[in-house]
């Protein structure tokens, strides 16, 4: 049995639910009610058209043409990192791109090479969704942990300093605050893993189970889902922190002004 579609007609009677958290949005005054239609509107376009180029790139199933579609990915992404952390373009583009690449080619390419060992490990079917899912987790991830990690520096210098005055390398000076990033950042990760199967049922494996797959296949689709995006979006914080930090400070260790000037 295959996937029930949903017709235009229906998907528009669905979207009528928005209308219960929009409503709260506008009653508390919360400000977020503007953004939040912004938001649904843009993430209605770009899903429709994804699935226009999703349709083409699995037809043409080019290994160069997927690869291209990555690389876009890890740009956008790079792009969303900037804006939402706030810090200078020559702080974190760089470093961010590295890790999203290294991270997203070692841990892609490993699971759909030598777990699924598939023939074309550029299959758009599996390479696409699987670099997707990476992607989106990693930015997550880092934002909320570099966020952290540069917050507590600003906040903090002087217990910086005091361990570089007490003969710490700028590595263990750097390692409390790498520390307090990576809590924040996968505390809600882990606590995730911890309780999915029991208090929630994750969205891959509804999917494939909707898409026909039995219960046995999508259990283990949707555990590895969960160790690859959990191995990859520590690869690729720990490449980001390593290299970002060269550029955050000085000879003598001490931070820069890493952040954009906000306009007033």
């Amino acid at each position: 049995m295959g996937t029930i579609d949903i017709s235009y007609y229906n998907l528009a009677i669905g979207l009528l639910l928005l209308a219960i958290p929009f409503f709260y949005l506008w009653k508390f005054k919360t400000g977020l009610l503007k953004p939040a239609v912004i938001g649904t509107v843009r993430m209605i376009i770009q899903l429709f058209f994804i699935g226009m180029y999703l349709k083409y790139l699995f037809l043409w199933n080019n290994p160069w043409i997927n690869f291209l579609w990555v690389i876009i990915m890890i740009f956008v992404a790079g792009q969303t990192a900037l804006v939402r952390t706030q810090l200078k373009r020559s702080i974190l583009l760089i470093p961010i791109s590295v890790g999203f690449f290294c991270s997203v080619v070692l841990v892609g390419l490993y699971f759909i090479g030598i777990v699924l060992q598939l023939d074309n490990i550029f299959s758009a079917q599996y390479f696409i969704p699987i670099f997707g899912i990476l992607m989106g987790n990693m930015l997550s991830s880092n934002v909320i942990a570099l966020n952290t990690y540069y917050s507590r520096l600003k906040r903090e210098q002087q217990l910086y300093r005091y361990l570089l005055g007490n003969g710490a390398t700028r590595q263990e000076a750097q390692a409390p605050f790498i520390r307090q990033a990576i809590i924040k950042s996968f505390s809600p990760l882990i606590a995730n893993i911890a309780v999915m199967g029991l208090v929630a049922f994750p969205g891959t494996m509804i999917g494939q189970i909707l898409g026909g797959s039995t219960p046995n296949v999508a259990i283990k689709y949707q555990m590895m889902i969960m160790v690859i995006t959990f191995a990859a979006s520590m690869l690729s914080l720990m490449i980001t922190i390593s290299l970002a930090s060269r550029k955050s400070f000085d000879a003598y260790g001490k931070l820069l002004e890493v952040s954009k000037e906000t306009k007033k």
